[in-house]
C-alpha cells in the first residue's frame, strides 16, 4: 500500500497504515515521557543550574520531560566549542555536508511515527499536524541539499578582467550561527535553519522553547546518529531571558535565526549586530488576513478559513485570523463558517477523530478568555468562547474554536492572538478590502476567494504579504511546504526577504567573496 503523503495541505488522510504505525508510536512513547533530559556542549552532557518540568497541553498530569537549564557560562562554552570547530566544518567539502545530512535525513523518516506521537503529547497537535511537523523537517533538508547541489555549492567562474587571470564568485559561511525556535512547530522551525546553517558549512548553537525542548533533544539526538560532528551542532535548552539573551548578545555568534513574536524579534534585529552588520533572521508572526468576494465559492471560503483559523488551535504564524466579506454574501458565508466550526472535535488530539488539541499553556488560555470578554464587548461571538471542561479534559487547556463578529475598531482585528479565534467583518467593495487587509505592521500570509480574474490579478498585485493564496480550500492563509511554497513574511513579519523552503534561503547563510588569481 502506498503511504499517503503528509502535508500541512493534506486534506484527509484515509490510510489506514498510517493509522496504525502512528497508534502504535503513541502507545510505545507514553513510557518515554517523564524522563530528565541534559543539554549537549561539543559532544559533552550537562546539566546547567536547574531543571523546567514541562507539562503536556493535553493532559497537566502528564510530565513530558524535565530539561536541564543551561547558564550564560554554558551558552559561552558552546559558542567557544562552535567556534573552534567551525574552520574544519566550514572545510569540509560541502558534499560531504550534503551526504552527512541526507543521513539525518533519513534517520528523521525511519523515526517519523515515533517523533509524531511525542510531538502530540508535548504542544498538542492532532496527528496529522504532528506528522505533518516531522515531515516538513526532513523535506526541509532534501530541499536544500537539492539547492546544493543545483547552484554547485554557490561557486562560479566569472569573466576576467584582463588576460592570465581566472576570476570565481563563491559564496562562504560566516562562523557560529544561533537558531532560537519556537514551541509550535517544534521540529520543522529548529530543524530548517539548523540544517541551512550546517549544510553552508556554519557551526550551530540551537536553544529551543521550553514548551517545545524534547523534540530539540531528538533532534539533537538524530543529528548525532546522522554522523554531524559533535563540534559542529550544540543545543543548549533554558529560558529565552537566560539563554537566548546569552546567545543573542555573545560577540562570536556571527549569524542568527529567530522565529517568535514581533516583539523579541525586533528586539534581536536592533540589537544582535554592535561592532558590525550581522546577519539576524528574523520571522515574528502575522496577523493574516482572508478576502471574500461576492463571485467567491463561499464553501470553499468557508473550507480554507477554518482550516487556516483552527488547524493547531490558531497557534501558527500563518493562521486566518480576520476575514473581509463582501456585505451581499456576508450572512451566508458566517453561516456557512459557524457550521464548520460547530462540527470540530475538540479534544485529546492523540485520538483519530480529534482536529483541535488544546492551546499550549494557561497564559494561553488567559488570553483566549481576555479576548472573548472583549469581543462581546465589542460585538458578538457567533460560534464559541467557552473553555472546555468536561471530563479528562478538564486537566488541559482546551477552548472552543471561536468566531466573532466585531467592529473594525477592535484590537481584535489588530493583535495577534495566536488562538482559535477569527474576526469576520462585512465590506462593501475589494477596495475597502485590500485598504483594510494592508493596514497592519505585519506581511506574513494572506487569502483571496474570487472567481472573477480581474480580482485576482487585483489581489495578487496590491496585497502586502509574503505568502499568497487564491481559492485554496486546504487553507487560506496556511500549509506552506518546502519546494511548493516559500514562506517569509514582509514588513513586520520577517527581515530577511528571503523565504524559507524557497530558492533564495540558503544564500543568506553565506557571505560572498570574489576571488581572483593571476598566473
Amino acid at each position: 500500500m502506498t503511504q499517503t503523503r503528509i502535508t500541512y495541505a493534506t486534506m484527509s488522510a484515509d490510510d489506514e497504515g498510517l493509522h496504525q504505525a502512528y497508534e502504535k508510536a503513541v502507545a510505545e512513547v507514553r513510557s518515554e515521557l517523564g524522563r530528565t533530559h541534559a543539554f549537549v556542549v561539543d559532544g559533552q552532557e550537562r546539566m546547567g543550574s536547574g531543571i523546567h518540568e514541562e507539562l503536556s497541553p493535553v493532559d497537566r498530569d502528564i510530565v513530558v520531560g524535565k530539561f536541564a537549564q543551561a547558564t550564560a557560562a554554558d551558552v559561552s562554552d558552546a559558542v567557544a566549542a562552535a567556534k573552534a570547530f567551525f574552520p574544519t566544518w566550514a572545510g569540509t567539502p560541502w558534499q560531504e555536508r550534503a551526504l552527512i545530512l541526507e543521513q539525518v535525513e533519513e534517520a528523521i523518516r525511519d523515526n517519523q511515527f515515533r517523533l509524531a506521537a511525542l510531538l502530540g503529547y508535548e504542544v498538542g497537535k492532532n496527528r496529522l499536524e504532528a506528522l505533518g511537523d516531522v515531515a516538513e523537517a526532513a523535506d526541509f533538508l532534501a530541499y536544500y541539499v537539492e539547492e546544493m547541489r543545483r547552484n554547485d555549492g554557490y561557486s562560479q567562474p566569472m569573466e576576467p578582467a584582463q588576460p592570465g587571470e581566472r576570476n570565481r564568485d563563491v559564496l562562504r559561511p560566516h562562523g557560529v550561527w544561533g537558531v532560537i525556535s519556537p514551541f509550535n512547530f517544534p521540529m520543522a522551525l529548529a530543524a530548517g535553519p539548523v540544517f541551512a546553517a550546517l549544510l553552508t558549512g556554519n557551526t550551530v548553537v540551537l536553544k529551543p522553547s521550553n514548551s517545545g525542548a524534547l523534540m530539540s533533544v531528538e533532534l539533537a539526538q538524530l543529528i548525532r546518529q546522522g554522523g554531524v560532528p559533535s563540534g559542529a551542532f550544540h543545543l543548549v535548552t533554558g529560558s529565552g531571558s537566560v539563554v537566548g539573551a546569552a546567545l543573542v548578545s555573545h560577540p562570536d555568534v556571527a549569524g542568527m535565526t529567530f522565529t517568535g513574536s514581533y516583539e523579541v524579534g525586533m528586539g534581536i534585529y536592533r540589537t544582535f549586530a554592535t561592532t558590525y552588520p550581522k546577519p539576524a533572521v528574523c520571522e515574528m508572526g502575522g496577523k493574516n488576513p482572508v478576502i471574500v468576494t461576492a463571485s467567491a465559492d463561499l464553501e470553499k471560503a468557508a473550507n480554507g478559513v477554518f482550516r487556516s483559523a483552527f488547524g493547531f488551535g490558531g497557534q501558527k504564524c500563518s493562521a486566518s485570523s480576520r476575514v473581509y466579506v463582501d456585505r451581499g454574501v456576508y450572512d451566508e458565508f458566517v453561516a456557512r463558517l459557524r457550521e464548520k466550526a460547530a462540527a470540530i472535535r475538540v479534544g485529546n488530539p492523540l485520538e483519530r477523530p480529534v482536529y483541535l488539541g488544546p492551546v499550549i499553556d494557561e497564559k494561553a488560555v488567559a488570553r483566549f478568555e481576555a479576548a472573548i470578554a472583549d469581543a462581546r464587548q465589542d460585538g458578538s461571538v457567533v460560534f464559541g468562547g467557552e473553555r472546555v471542561v468536561e471530563g479528562e479534559l478538564a486537566r488541559g487547556n482546551f477552548v472552543q474554536p471561536t468566531v466573532v463578529s466585531i467592529p473594525f475598531s477592535s484590537r481584535l482585528w489588530k493583535d495577534e492572538l495566536f488562538l482559535p479565534i477569527v474576526a469576520v467583518g462585512p465590506v462593501d467593495s475589494l477596495d475597502e478590502a485590500l485598504m483594510l487587509a494592508n493596514q497592519t505592521e505585519y506581511g506574513l500570509t494572506a487569502g483571496l476567494f474570487s472567481e472573477d480574474q480581474s480580482e485576482i490579478d487585483r489581489f495578487l498585485t496590491e496585497i502586502e504579504a509574503g505568502v499568497i493564496y487564491v481559492n485554496r480550500a486546504a487553507g487560506a492563509t496556511s500549509g506552506a511546504w518546502p519546494a511548493s511554497q516559500p514562506f517569509g513574511g514582509w514588513k513586520g513579519s520577517g527581515t530577511s526577504g528571503r523565504s524559507a523552503g524557497g530558492p533564495h534561503y540558503l544564500a543568506q547563510y553565506m557571505r560572498e567573496q570574489s576571488q581572483t588569481v593571476v598566473g
